[in-house]
């Protein structure tokens, strides 16, 4: 309540009056109204009123805070009629009341829309309405990791080495692969293009260290007047077709600088003359022997036949010398001494040796 005791003042509504001795305005004392100082009563104050008032038939609780109309001041002689100051006390309760109350009402409303919103998945940071655990709606859950895609699966993804099989060896069916030693690492490819053909063609293949098979430069050569056989006997004038392991080499000439075991010898001398009339003179200036027949560890000139003498022996890789061979593979000298720096015993070389269609097998 208002201490000012001022008899007279600006107007407006903030303006102070005496009270109206007719309308008990200008009681005092402990049970005195708005105006109880000095009997006055402050217009700003009064809807604010929480001092009990007299107990002459009035409440003592504030109006004002309870949301019920202003009491009215006794009339003489007549009912009861409220002061304009509380009027608009009154007046404007019912306004506050009347926000309060359309406030209510709004903010109610904003939630359930926020709440519709926020199941709807359609704000930020909440999640779906389909979410099928508590964790999928918590803002503090952690987000799922997204899963990773095609090209990065594949740029983490490092396939283990394959390491290929005789079967890269082109030509060659399982029955020949299943011949080559598993510990062979070097193989001579000797491929007729028919049975009966005396021409050749010959590859080196070496396995990398990966496993892979590295194939040489092809060299064209002979093989022998009948072309190919899987029986062969002395003097029939066919190859015999197989795998056969190569261990030894001479000749004529020095060791050209081959790590296997080479026999420099004047026996690998011939004088005479091939199929065609060609000499034979240079033939066997450089000779590898092939294991047909021969025992492995001995020079190419050995006479041991572990199969018998019909079976025939002395089968060799040897210089080429324009025309079919009586069993052998002849190969241009520059070839042979190629072939001979490139061998290596810790490779375990052999040769397979046949028509294509009996290689394919």
């Amino acid at each position: 309540m208002s201490s000012h005791s001022s008899t007279a003042g600006p107007s407006g509504p903030g303006r102070r009056r005496r009270p109206d001795p007719a309308r008990g305005g200008d009681r005092s004392g402990p049970g005195a109204g708005y105006g109880a100082r000095g009997g006055e009563y402050d217009d700003f104050r009064a809807p604010y009123a929480t001092e009990p008032f007299p107990a002459d038939g009035f409440p003592t609780e504030s109006f004002a805070t309870a949301g019920r109309p202003f009491p009215t001041e006794p009339q003489a002689g007549g009912p009861a009629r409220p002061s304009r100051t509380q009027a608009r006390a009154a007046a404007r309760a019912r306004t506050r009341r009347k926000r309060r109350m359309r406030n209510g009402v709004l903010g109610l409303g904003s939630v359930a829309a926020l709440a519709v919103l926020a199941v709807a998945g359609l704000l930020p940071g909440h999640a779906p309405a389909s979410a099928s655990s508590a964790d999928a709606l918590s803002s503090t859950a952690p987000l799922p990791k997204p899963s990773p895609s095609a090209t990065a699966v594949a740029s983490k993804a490092v396939p283990k080495p394959v390491v290929p099989g005789f079967a890269q060896i082109p030509g060659l069916g399982a029955s020949f692969r299943a011949k080559i030693p598993a510990s062979t690492d070097q193989v001579l490819l000797a491929s007729g293009k028919s049975a009966t053909a005396n021409t050749v063609t010959v590859v080196l293949y070496t396995r990398s260290a990966q496993g892979t098979w590295l194939p040489g430069a092809a060299w064209s050569g002979h093989n022998a007047l009948d072309g190919w056989t899987t029986d062969h006997h002395e003097g029939d004038l066919h190859s015999p077709i197989g795998v056969y392991t190569l261990t030894d080499a001479g000749g004529l000439y020095p060791n050209p600088g081959t790590k296997l075991p080479y026999l420099r010898s004047s026996e690998f001398k011939d004088l005479g003359t091939g199929f065609e009339g060609e000499s034979l003179a240079d033939a066997f200036n450089y000779v590898i022997a092939i294991n047909y027949n021969h025992v492995p560890g001995t020079s190419p000139l050995s006479d041991a036949r572990p199969m018998g003498e019909s079976k025939g022996g002395g089968i060799w890789v040897h210089v080429d010398h324009g025309g079919p061979t009586h069993g052998c593979i002849s190969l241009p000298q520059a070839d042979v001494v190629m072939l001979l720096k490139t061998l290596d015993p810790a490779k375990h070389p052999v040769i397979v040796m046949g028509d294509a269609a009996a290689l394919s097998a």
